[in-house]
């Protein structure tokens, strides 16, 4: 099956949730990608000899054939209408009502629930970090994220609408932000992200931790 050339831009350390995201989307499609980085820490990314710099100058940065597109969400959905099911593999539920539901999970994870990536940044996730007990405001919205999850999640279900979407990846990493770190999380919801980490595609980013110490 032919497919254009596809690259995928990281930050350096592997730390970004959405470089994940996009990431665990491409593997799931079935796609062939390259993976190049760019040091954040240092300001690359404000450099303008890399394709982000007439962008958003931020992770990730995708680019097909002669395409650049930025922001995971977007880059997410553009690979599913790109490389559309039955061909490729679905990453979006086929129902409407399903995907429109997935999609809103993804925006609400990256427009809100700012304490919760404040106070549990990723280095907690992918570093094994550990950081002080949530501040008022941040034990509010971890709450206020179980609380949804609970909703969101059928009793007895490990995937949020029956098969797993990228959606599912993108909610058990916010989830992980608090799991990782020792906060207390119900039982159900550590049952869930547990099994969302356990996907082969999540495997293979978190894997990308090794090249560090080669």
């Amino acid at each position: 099956m032919s497919q254009p050339s596809i690259t995928l831009w990281s930050d350096a350390n592997f730390f970004s949730p959405y470089v994940m995201s996009v990431f665990v989307a491409l593997t799931e499609k079935g796609l062939k990608f390259s993976l190049e980085t760019i040091d954040l820490n240092t300001g690359q990314h404000q450099h303008a000899r890399w394709p982000g710099a007439d962008l958003t100058r931020r992770v990730p940065v995708l680019i097909v054939d002669d395409f650049a597109l930025t922001e995971s969400s977007a880059i997410t959905e553009y690979l599913e209408d790109r490389f559309a099911p039955p061909t490729w593999e679905r990453i979006y539920p086929h129902n409407p009502e399903n995907r429109a539901r997935a999609r809103q999970i993804q925006a609400w994870l990256r427009s809100d629930l700012g304490p919760i990536r404040e106070e549990r940044p990723t280095d907690v996730v992918f570093g094994g970090v550990k950081k002080p007990a949530l501040s008022a405001v941040g034990e509010a919205q971890a709450q206020r994220l179980i609380g949804a999850v609970e909703t969101l999640l059928p009793e007895g279900q490990q995937n949020l609408f029956g098969e797993w979407c990228i959606a599912d990846t993108d909610l058990a990493l916010m989830v992980n932000r608090l799991i990782l770190n020792g906060d207390k999380v119900p039982a159900r919801l550590v049952e869930y992200a547990t099994f969302q980490w356990q996907r082969a595609s999540v495997q293979q980013f978190i894997d990308l931790k090794s090249r560090l110490a080669v």
